[in-house]
């Protein structure tokens, strides 16, 4: 079956799984769960990285040559904050695709939708591939569309919650309303939550907490590759439809009378 890349700022992706480098028991195990995932963008907390002759830096752990860098503003809740993070980003050499939060709640971190509105809008202006984190709200969602962004990053769940895909139905929304890709980021817990927003039609799933926090996080970050390979095959192969009752497998029209 024919399908496509996943395409941000121009540039072709094979895998639809981004990881992230957060909450890791150690640096040796993420390196090894980046391995099994397969995927080709791993996202960074810009305020994670360490200055040069600061010690040991999280990038030390990472193959800049085969992984695409994501770095996130991750703790920002303003969009003047956010934007600065982003530009601090750029001149440390981390690149223009940038993962934007502006973080509106402590305690839900849910986004400031209108924040965030205006950030994109800036770093759009200023050659930034601008990915959002946002809620399930299509109206939001065009909206980041129209403001410059490569894509939408919608929430399923809070992020580290684990909760999977609370409302299928905005995200089927979203992906009728916007024409950018659409990549699920954030309230994943396991792989049947990554095969469910794949088969949703998403683009691609990002996500930290489900492999990181595994009690096995390299054997969960190949889980999580082969749900997003399964749930983008079976989204391009079409389900069958939803009925009350039941339809046999095998048709009694046609059948031979063994009785008579």
């Amino acid at each position: 079956m024919h399908d496509t890349n996943l395409v941000l700022g121009g540039k072709d992706f094979t895998s639809r799984l981004i990881v992230g480098t957060g909450k890791y028991a150690s640096n040796e195990i993420m390196r090894q769960a980046h391995e099994e995932s397969g995927a080709e963008i791993v996202t960074i907390a810009v305020r994670r990285v360490s200055l040069p002759g600061k010690g040991d830096s999280i990038l030390d752990f990472i193959d800049t040559k085969r992984f695409t860098l994501l770095p996130n503003t991750a703790g920002c809740y303003t969009a003047d904050e956010a934007v600065r993070t982003a530009y601090l980003a750029r001149e440390a050499g981390l690149g223009e695709m940038l993962k934007l939060e502006v973080i509106g709640d402590a305690r839900t971190l849910f986004p400031d939708v209108q924040g965030l509105l205006e950030a994109t809008r800036t770093l759009a202006r200023e050659g930034f591939v601008v990915m959002p984190y946002t809620n399930d709200d299509p109206i939001i969602a065009k909206k980041l569309e129209d403001a410059g962004a490569a894509c939408v990053m919608p929430l399923g769940a809070p992020i580290g919650s684990g909760l999977g895909i609370r409302n299928p139905y905005n995200i089927k929304i979203i992906l009728e309303t916007v024409s950018v890709p659409v990549i699920v980021d954030a309230g994943v817990g396991t792989a049947s939550d990554a095969a469910i927003a794949m088969e949703l039609g998403c683009d691609g799933v990002l996500m930290n907490t489900a492999i990181a926090g595994a009690r096995d996080p390299v054997a969960m970050a190949r889980a999580m590759r082969l749900a997003v390979e399964s749930g983008r095959l079976a989204a391009k192969a079409g389900r069958i439809g939803k009925k009350l009752y039941a339809t046999a497998s095998s048709p009694i029209e046609g059948l031979a009378d063994w009785t008579s």
